[in-house]
């Protein structure tokens, strides 16, 4: 997992939020707009979701079953998972960047690379492979959709966790991986390495592992999914470093170019009066100071026109 070092300049002076929000945001959007253009290929996804269903059961590795008929029994369980899959994935992973930002600048840079390399990978995967989620397969598959379940207590309709009317504004087939655990893997690793309370650092291991229960007792991902999410996160972690030494070498050439365009100054009042043009021999210009050496120049000239002209007065 990336760490920052006290040696590299970057880490010791904290990033300006100013230029912060603006790369977080176009990187969200990149991966949001990514996230709806992505054709919703129906049929593909569905066989997806199917071929994922089958290898979980071959692999004894089908948990989704018995935690989504939990939540769908009991309310009370029910509704506050549909609750922490349509929210935390959007409060505790800004909440930890701005920690991260204010309190353990050295280690931010790093941090904010790494969760945005590991977000485009998902973003990949989501286009090389679109899956159905557990909830959108037919009936006899044994699922229930707990979000359209308990929809009634929430601001979501049955379009996952968008609000309601705003499920065309979503891509339900962008199952795997799991973002919602690739996120809850990245803020539980920070909180676990940089927290210093023990509640923190509690925090750090248990709120991964709740993420995995919910997104799979809600019916919106399969087992793998979540594994899959957890590779894009170690992934992400392992380009770290390489795309940081490329943002280096990029802002180096960038300043060093700068460094070497001339930039003319010109004296505050000053004027150019020639503008390139030469003056001729004893040419004054109006207002200028004269030098001494003009003066001496001056004085030389006028001599030499005296004794020119005296021979001729004595004739």
């Amino acid at each position: 997992m990336p760490h920052a070092t006290a040696a590299t300049p970057s880490s010791v002076h904290r990033p300006r939020w100013w230029t912060e929000l603006p790369l977080i945001a176009v990187v969200y959007g990149l991966y949001s707009v990514g996230r709806l253009l992505v054709r919703e290929d129906i049929p593909a996804a569905v066989e997806h979701g199917l071929a994922i269903l089958r290898l979980e059961k071959a692999l004894h590795l089908n948990a989704e079953h018995p935690l989504n008929r939990l939540l769908t029994d009991h309310p009370a369980l029910g509704i506050p998972a549909d609750f922490a899959y349509a929210s935390l994935h959007y409060l505790v992973t800004p909440a930890v960047l701005v920690w991260m930002f204010r309190r353990r600048t050295a280690a931010y840079r790093a941090a904010r690379t790494w969760l945005m390399t590991s977000t485009l990978l998902g973003l990949i995967g989501f286009t090389l492979m679109p899956t159905c989620p557990p909830r959108l397969l037919d009936a006899h598959h044994g699922f229930v959709d707990t979000m359209a379940q308990y929809s009634a207590y929430g601001w979501w309709g049955a379009g996952a966790s968008a609000p309601r009317g705003l499920s065309g504004m979503t891509n339900q087939y962008a199952a795997m991986p799991s973002l919602h655990v690739g996120w809850a893997l990245w803020c539980g690793v920070l909180l676990w390495r940089h927290g210093r309370h023990p509640l923190v650092r509690a925090a750090g291991v248990a709120y991964p592992l709740i993420t995995v229960l919910v997104v799979m007792g809600t019916a919106n991902h399969y087992f793998l999914d979540a594994v899959a999410g957890a590779a894009v996160i170690a992934a992400g972690a392992l380009l770290t470093r390489p795309f940081m030494r490329i943002a280096d070498g990029v802002k180096d050439r960038i300043r060093s170019v700068s460094a070497r365009t001339p930039v003319a100054v010109t004296p505050v009042g000053s004027t150019i009066v020639g503008d390139g043009c030469k003056t001729s021999a004893g040419e004054r210009i109006p207002g200028r100071r004269t030098s001494s050496a003009d003066s001496s120049d001056a004085g030389t000239d006028t001599a030499a026109e005296v004794s020119d002209d005296a021979p001729a007065a004595a004739r």
